[in-house]
């Protein structure tokens, strides 16, 4: 992978993703999903664990508790592409939590599906998150991002992102207070997320018919 010139600074957030390489399909069924967001799990600590070949569950109690590079503040997997909202902690985080996962899975994929080369299209893409507002928006954005291209119509059940994790408090893989601090609850950031989906959506099909006539 590229090394990304420009740095990530300790405590800010950052706005991440990518997708597969000529726009193919990186995640073709379940088992795919869940191998990724073990390799979330697993690479955002720091210190001494066991293989990741080894890892076989989501949990593992004996180094969860060491320090994070890197907090996960919420994510969505969809077939050809990813979105992270991550919080850097750690010097160079960020970059050594996204090679480390990108690496592993394409090795993962690839022997799955018999093929060889890059699974991603290049070096991952940040954008800096500058203020609360655009922290907020952003991370509706991510979980809007099923809904918006419509690959489904029921967002908040949506198996492949953090949503659950935010309306329904199960098991977190995200730092989710960095968001839901600034709601009284979690039934008032389902609102706000709620209150901007279909706008969300008419925007998003009015920008795709601008990129085809643009190919």
């Amino acid at each position: 992978m590229p090394y990304r010139t420009t740095p990530f600074v300790n405590n800010s957030f950052y706005h991440i993703y990518n997708r597969g390489v000529e726009k193919r399909q990186i995640f073709l069924d379940e088992s795919d999903y869940e191998r990724f967001i073990q390799t979330l799990f697993y690479y955002q600590f720091n210190g001494p664990k066991p293989r990741f070949s080894t890892h076989k569950r989501f949990r593992v109690k004996d180094f969860s508790k060491h320090p994070k590079i890197i907090e996960i503040v919420c994510y969505c997997l969809m077939p050809n592409h990813f979105h992270f909202l991550l919080k850097q902690n750690q010097e160079n985080g960020i970059h050594e939590f996204l090679s480390k996962v990108i690496n592993s899975y394409t090795k993962y994929f690839n022997t799955r599906y018999r093929r060889v080369g890059p699974l991603f299209q290049g070096q991952f893409k940040a954008v800096s998150v500058e203020t609360d507002d655009q922290l907020l928006h952003l991370s509706r954005y991510i979980h809007l991002n099923p809904f918006v291209a419509e690959i489904t119509k029921d967002w908040q059940n949506f198996p492949y992102s953090s949503v659950k994790e935010f309306i329904a408090g199960e098991p977190s893989l995200c730092s989710t207070e960095h968001i839901l601090n600034f709601f009284k609850n979690p039934d008032k950031y389902t609102e706000f997320i709620s209150n901007q989906k279909d706008y969300a959506l008419q925007l998003a099909r009015i920008q795709h018919l601008l990129i085809d006539i643009d190919d």
